[in-house]
């Protein structure tokens, strides 16, 4: 396999070892010398913190319409039920009509597949190196286990999107494994089966647990053990071992209370949240990832695509008392009369905003999942309604074990809409992306009041999904080979092992 990324990213040894203890102020370099970057422990941690802002604040193969990692979330809920994408708007229009990521040609399936391949790159280069080094012995143990933390994170995400779901075939061929360092000259690997990633990514996260136990970090995007533990249920949750992410989940909250609600309504920009377990902090000078914000901010006058609008079916989800259902507006801006504003995420005044990457939320409905499926359901509903009540929501009160699931896996798309699960848990739940059009008995459009700018109200009708089925016209169906990242064609050429 031709490796089209460089071998090290690294932080500030451009310009001195110093900045690289700071919070992320300088993007990472190009390649550098092995034999300059092994040197030392500090040298290593720079490639972490390089690495780092790598995937989070790249422009993704260096297009704008790839803002580091919160492309994927875009892709994801540009593709999936809730998002009533405006089409004319910059970059996710071929998401949401299912016509770009199956496709190996396209740009933005070889930009996610090198960056996100690169940084694992970066991690196996710790990895392989962090004992040989000289150093404090726990600041090597935490930085070795934050490496194996972030290459997990990274394959969980590779196989959620290039391959289906764990529980339809754990047995299906997805994406190469790589555990050790690789360069230019590198022979790919061939395939490895969704068992044996996901076995992998169990091994790292549970030797990471050890390594990190009683690092208190300094900030937020540093992997500490709840992180670990987040990832960890994700990952048990993805491959169907529910008691086991149910467990992991309630280790991954413990110190995070669900905010107050109405810090609900603060814009979704700020990593000091209360429950907010890890994110990623942005600052003016260091601030590409905040670019995601143009696509889901659709209220702020800096917000320039402001195309991430609602589906008027996922209203309807909410009932009234529930602080997320004060978020819907309908818009009366011109051009956009009728459309359903979501007011989840804002800019900050300056234009920035961090980017949220695990909350209590999501444990906590991981871990209602993980009992509604391993057959406990008080405890299931039990965990399901205590982030109901935190939100304001009236309380799942059914009887059976699928009520439950439903409501759980619909409450996913309530708390989570925005954060990059929409065709994911489609995936992983072997179901049909559902849209319609949003019509009276009759047929008829429905009109809806809007206020204009200038403070006048008309009367315009509600704008719905203008994508209702595949691109060429055949309807929406469970694992459908439209939802799934194709392997890029780069990758085919270079990687003679690729499909052994």
């Amino acid at each position: 396999m031709k490796k089209t990324f460089h071998l090290i990213y690294i932080a500030a040894l451009v310009i001195g070892l110093a900045g690289c203890n700071k919070q992320l102020e300088t993007s990472p370099s190009n390649a550098v010398s092995g034999d300059i970057v092994l040197k030392n422990l500090a040298n290593l941690n720079a490639i972490y913190e390089g690495a780092w802002a790598s995937t989070m604040d790249d422009f993704y193969g260096g297009i704008f319409g790839n803002p580091g990692f919160k492309t994927l979330t875009l892709v994801s809920d540009a593709m999936g039920n809730d998002v009533n994408l405006i089409v004319t708007k910059y970059s996710y229009a071929p998401n949401y009509r299912f016509t770009q990521i199956n496709d190996k040609t396209q740009s933005r399936v070889s930009a996610v597949w090198n960056q996100l391949y690169k940084i694992i790159n970066n991690q196996n280069i710790i990895i392989a190196n962090v004992d040989k080094v000289e150093g404090d012995a726990t600041a090597k143990n935490v930085l070795k286990g934050q490496a194996l933390a972030l290459r997990a994170h990274l394959y969980t995400t590779l196989v959620s999107f290039f391959q289906y779901s764990y529980q339809k075939d754990s047995l299906t061929k997805t994406i190469p494994l790589y555990t050790i360092p690789s360069s230019d000259t590198t022979v790919g690997n061939p395939k490895a089966t969704l068992k044996e990633i996901y076995t992998q990514i169990y091994k790292d996260l549970n030797d990471a647990l050890p390594l990190v136990a009683g690092y208190q970090r300094n900030a937020k995007y540093k992997i500490n053990t709840n992180v670990v533990y987040a990832l960890l249920a994700r990952a048990y949750l993805y491959s169907g071992r529910w008691q086991l992410a149910a467990d992991a989940a309630t280790e991954a909250q413990k110190g995070y209370p669900y905010m107050a609600q109405a810090d609900y309504t603060t814009g979704f920009n700020n990593v000091s949240n209360s429950e907010w377990i890890w994110g990623h902090p942005e600052i003016p000078s260091q601030s590409d990832g905040s670019y995601s914000f143009h696509f889901l901010d659709v209220t702020s006058a800096s917000s320039y695509y402001y195309s991430f609008m609602a589906d008027p079916f996922f209203k309807e989800l909410f009932n009234d008392g529930d602080i997320r259902k004060t978020l819907f507006n309908w818009d009366g801006n011109p051009g956009r009369e009728g459309y359903l504003q979501y007011k989840k995420f804002r800019f900050r005044d300056d234009q920035t905003a961090d980017l949220v990457l695990f909350r209590t939320a999501e444990a906590q409905l991981i871990k209602a999942e993980g009992l509604a499926r391993a057959d406990k359901f008080a405890e299931g509903a039990d965990a399901l309604n205590e982030l109901r009540t935190a939100r304001g929501a009236s309380p799942f009160l059914g009887s059976t074990k699928d009520e439950l699931i439903k409501e759980i896996l619909i409450e996913r798309r309530k708390e989570l809409w925005g954060e990059g699960f929409g065709l994911l848990d489609i995936i992983r739940t072997q179901q049909a992306v559902v849209r319609k059009p949003y019509v009276d008995v009759a047929g008829n459009d429905i009109p809806v009041t809007v206020t204009t700018p200038d403070g006048s109200t008309k009367s315009v009708n509600i704008k719905y999904h203008t994508a209702l089925k595949f691109a060429d016209g055949t309807p929406f169906v469970p694992n459908s080979p439209y939802y799934i990242f194709a392997i890029p064609i780069s990758e085919e050429q270079n990687n003679p092992n690729l499909n052994k």
